[in-house]
């Protein structure tokens, strides 16, 4: 028999689900109680009616939100580029060309040293609320380490994303490596990635324009891979529009955007994911969300984690940022950075706490979720560790039930 557990004494349950409680967007339900059975939630609803359980956890009042869905990650790397950091602080600007310096050590790491990185990463954004994660590779650049840093991506979550088009290699030709993007390495890592993704940025020397952004999406949708854009995040360019056209889940960053760029985003089903994180950390204009939200744009945030322009998988991090810097309500960013993200990976069991959902609670050290952004760098947002889910960090048999 499935052992069943009661989580009660939540003060403030955010849901996600309008159905649900005070009929917002957040579906914020008070004195609630969750009941979870493998996994699931099973029902949810005030705590003076829950059901009976095998087990209660009370978190005396503590509020609590669906676990964070971050949607666009680079967790498999090795090497520190702080010294490009520090340079950026001092003035000089970014321009895509320090992934290198990634490819080299992330190259050379056993793959040991790779998952006790990758585990690490892991627990610390689980420590932070974010209960699913979208890993991408991208650090390899050619086919053995791109398999590498994908299947051991897939021992963290099944939302592993092909981006052997992240950088043309400095050595290489633009064609053959794209020859050998859409071939040889697409089929070695086709059998671990769910997505196939291209940094579209045709003002960097070292990314893709459009017309070959269109041909390594192509050779990843005939591969049966879903598609994600990396776009229009150093300047405008065509990243926006390729991906609404190719009907892409997500276009990541959209820092740039133009009237045309905004008006097909709402047309479309492609999810506008905003990573404000990087413009932090490389000191760039950041995202205007409310001219996205306003024009009916679906909108994510994540956390871009990742060596080079954003080192920090902090999700509650990036709501503050939203909420200062990008015109975002606290109720706004809350939602992107849970069903927003869910809809960013076409998932409808995440992102949202209702009965048959994943049950992926994120407890608050606070009464409420404006919180998040009320205290921001403050430590108070943890997934809840249910008794038949627990995650060990560097366990990589109890790594590959995380999601």
């Amino acid at each position: 028999m499935l052992s069943v557990t009661l989580v009660t004494g939540i003060g403030e349950l955010t849901t996600n689900d309008p159905q649900v409680g005070d009929g917002s967007a957040l579906g914020v339900l008070r004195d609630a109680a969750v009941v979870v059975q493998d996994g699931r939630i099973a029902w949810l609803g005030p705590a003076a009616r829950n059901p009976a359980a095998d087990t209660a956890i009370d978190l005396d009042g503590a509020a609590v939100v669906p676990g964070f869905v971050d949607s666009h990650t680079h967790l498999v790397f090795a090497g520190d580029r702080s010294v490009e950091f520090t340079a950026r602080m001092a003035g000089e600007p970014y321009d895509g060309g320090g992934i290198a310096a990634t490819v080299a050590a992330t190259r050379a790491a056993g793959e040991d040293e790779l998952r006790g990185l990758l585990s690490r990463r892991i627990a610390q954004a689980r420590a932070q609320g974010t209960t699913t994660c979208e890993v991408k590779s991208g650090y390899g650049l050619d086919v053995a380490t791109e398999v590498r840093m994908l299947r051991l991506a897939t021992e963290v979550t099944p939302e592993t994303t092909f981006l052997g088009a992240h950088v043309v290699p400095a050595a290489a030709s633009r064609h053959d490596y794209i020859e050998l993007v859409t071939g040889g390495m697409l089929a070695a890592c086709r059998p671990y990635a769910r997505w196939g993704d291209v940094f579209c940025e045709p003002g960097s020397p070292h990314a893709f324009d459009a017309d070959e952004a269109r041909t390594v999406l192509g050779a990843c949708a005939a591969a049966g891979l879903g598609l994600r854009v990396h776009g229009n995040q150093l300047g405008p360019g065509p990243g926006v529009q390729v991906a609404v056209e190719l009907d892409a889940a997500s276009v990541d960053h959209c820092t740039y955007l133009t009237d045309a760029d905004v008006d097909a985003l709402a047309g479309g089903a492609t999810v506008a994911t905003l990573l404000p994180g990087v413009e932090f950390s490389t000191r760039s204009p950041y995202p205007d969300a409310a001219r996205l939200l306003a024009a009916g744009v679906t909108v994510a945030l994540a956390s871009d984690c990742n060596p080079g322009t954003c080192c920090s998988s902090s999700m509650p991090f990036g709501i503050a940022l939203a909420v200062r810097e990008m015109g975002m309500t606290p109720a706004q960013a809350l939602w992107s950075a849970t069903a927003g993200g869910a809809l960013a990976l076409r998932r409808d069991d995440i992102g949202v706490l209702r009965p048959g959902a994943r049950a992926d609670l994120c407890v608050l050290d606070a009464p409420t979720y404006a919180h998040l952004a009320y205290r921001p760098g403050m430590a108070i947002a943890r997934a809840l560790e249910l008794p038949d889910r627990g995650l060990t960090a560097g366990r990589a048999d109890r790594l590959r039930t995380w999601r």
